[in-house]
């Protein structure tokens, strides 16, 4: 098949696809899915999906991804037999400053990799690196390696502080939190989620609260946040609900899931709300706490009521950021959506494959989101939508995405 080919049919296929599945999901969106009577539509370009992606090769080597991008949007469906094998998850994104941002490939029970990504270049970094955090305010980055937790102001910054790992040493890492002065750091992990410092490794969550003999801290879908101004965490996993703690990890307060696992949560950018979710299968539930109800709360299990808000009744969200008005958060259907604080959903947007990671420009202006297919996504808000194959409402611009594939000799621009 010619190349001219190949992209005419690439092109008006996608076209004709994008355009009827946002047909249907803005009816169903409106008039309710059960009164929706169309058939589901298909991308049908799998059979493409092999020849576009030696095109895009190509056009990486040559330099010349732009024109590419422009003859052949990007699309996930058709790719997706690409992904197997390949895919990997891309997770702990961290903004740095202008277009420049720290990630990782790999989960916590895999061997990472740390990248740099300034502007569309990517650079590996030491790969002793386990994680890698970033405090709320003042650019405290919190780098994992072997045995130690290393805080430094600002990427590539001072040492200031340095936590030598006893109890925790083995444990593959989720997530790393470190406040905002560098004094502690949040380590979350699938063996407990625990307060770190120079005097001492605090198992914080889950708490053996009936001291029962063969209890262990083993836990799944483990989650916490901590507060910008660093007053509060909120820790969940599948099987304990969420607890709002103090900054020693004191208890102060519990959600109950409204779905069925706390899967969860996330402070609003001023603090004056911090949401949780709880999933079921692939949907989800997300509520939000106002900051006045932090101290005390005891919002019970599967109840309704006054003291919380529902964000969200959709989503199982796998990562989240809040910008000054509203959360974005990424779901296990690969989409992104935004929320403000009262519920109103004010927009979607479809990437692909469960969202990994996400981190936000300072200006509010560029977001990064990682998926499991092993793509990275650059995106810019509040910007007219680049591709007519876009899925979804959202105004945004997405400059390019990066294929970070397994058993590749290089990272594809898209």
């Amino acid at each position: 098949m010619q190349n001219t080919k190949i992209q005419e049919e690439w092109f008006s296929k996608g076209e004709q696809y994008a355009k009827e599945i946002n047909e249907m999901v803005d009816f169903g969106e409106k008039n309710g899915w059960e009164n929706w009577k169309g058939k589901e539509p298909e991308d049908t370009r799998s059979n493409l999906a092999e020849a576009v992606f030696n095109l895009l090769k190509t056009a990486n080597q040559n330099g010349d991804t732009e024109t590419f991008r422009a003859e052949f949007p990007p699309a996930h469906t058709p790719i997706i037999p690409l992904m197997e094998n390949r895919s990997q998850s891309i997770e702990q994104l961290h903004f740095i400053s202008d277009e420049k941002i720290v990630f990782m490939t790999g989960t916590s029970y895999e061997k990472r990799q740390a990248y740099l990504l300034d502007h569309d270049q990517v650079t590996p970094l030491d790969e002793n690196i386990q994680a890698i955090g970033k405090s709320k305010q003042d650019h405290v980055f919190a780098v994992a390696t072997a045995g130690k937790i290393s805080m430094y102001k600002g990427w590539d910054g001072e040492l200031i502080n340095e936590f030598l790992l006893d109890k925790t040493i083995e444990l593959g890492i989720t997530e790393l939190i470190p406040f905002n002065d560098g004094s502690k750091v949040i380590l979350v992990t699938s063996f407990g989620i625990y307060l770190i410092s120079t005097s001492e490794e605090k198992l914080i969550h889950p708490i053996n609260e009936d001291n029962e003999e063969d209890w262990t801290p083993d836990i799944d879908m483990e989650n916490a946040a901590l507060s910008n101004d660093n007053s509060y965490i909120v820790v969940g996993d599948q099987s304990y609900d969420h607890r709002i703690l103090d900054p020693e990890g004191n208890t102060l307060g519990a959600v109950g899931a409204q779905s069925s696992y706390p899967h969860f949560c996330l402070f609003a950018k001023d603090d004056s709300q911090m949401i949780t979710n709880s999933c079921h299968f692939y949907n989800g539930m997300t509520i939000g706490i106002n900051a006045d109800q932090y101290v005390g709360a005891d919002i019970e299990a599967y109840t309704e009521s006054d003291d919380y808000t529902i964000i969200d009744e959709e989503m199982r969200v796998y990562a989240g950021t809040a910008t000054e008005n509203y959360y974005i958060l990424g779901d296990a259907y690969g989409y992104i959506k935004a929320f403000d604080k009262k519920g109103n959903r004010l927009w979607r947007h479809f990437l692909g494959s469960t969202i990994s990671g996400m981190t936000l420009s300072d200006d509010g202006k560029t977001l990064w989101v990682g998926a499991h297919s092993g793509i990275l996504h650059q995106l810019k808000l509040d910007q007219d939508r680049r591709d007519p194959q876009s899925i979804g409402n959202a105004n945004l611009y997405e400059e390019f995405r990066l294929l970070i594939w397994k058993e590749e000799p290089q990272i594809w621009k898209w």
